[in-house]
């Protein structure tokens, strides 16, 4: 069982999704979808034609919308296989899960408060530069000589 907030499944074809309509549904390529399968970051197996055109469901679009959140968060491709990996091996690991994703939780909140920190930079310059302006004195910014 995937513990994501499942997309409703109002409007899913009982027959599955394309790989392009897959594709446009997640929000990520053909190309990373093939991707995601052959690194082993997939838990779910998608299923195929008889032909052996894939066809997903919405438990892979679920699952490849996990990977590609863990992704956007900087979590590496091999530490999402290892987290695919356990998810796939089922129950009895749930503490081993928890702990990579806490280990994550906390790369993700130091690369945000060094992000905050940097914006503080930012919002002091655009201050000081409306400031500036407002006084009609800009000119008189630091610029280095050339």
């Amino acid at each position: 069982m995937l513990e994501v907030n499942p997309q409703p499944s109002t409007g899913f074809p009982e027959a599955g999704l394309t790989i392009a309509e897959a594709a446009r549904r997640t929000g990520v390529s053909v190309h990373t979808l093939r991707y995601y399968e052959r690194a082993g970051l997939v838990v779910t197996t998608v299923d195929r034609t008889a032909s052996g055109r894939r066809r997903y469901r919405q438990p892979d679009l679920d699952w490849i919308t996990v990977c590609t959140k863990l992704r956007a968060t900087g979590m590496p491709i091999k530490t999402v296989r290892r987290y695919a990996e356990l998810v796939s091996a089922g129950r009895g690991n749930e503490r081993e899960r928890l702990a990579l994703m806490e280990a994550h939780r906390a790369e993700v909140a130091a690369k945000l408060a060094e992000v905050q920190e940097n914006l503080k930079l930012i919002d002091r310059k655009i201050d000081v530069y409306r400031g500036r302006l407002a006084a009609g004195d800009a000119d008189r910014l630091w610029a280095p000589d050339r």
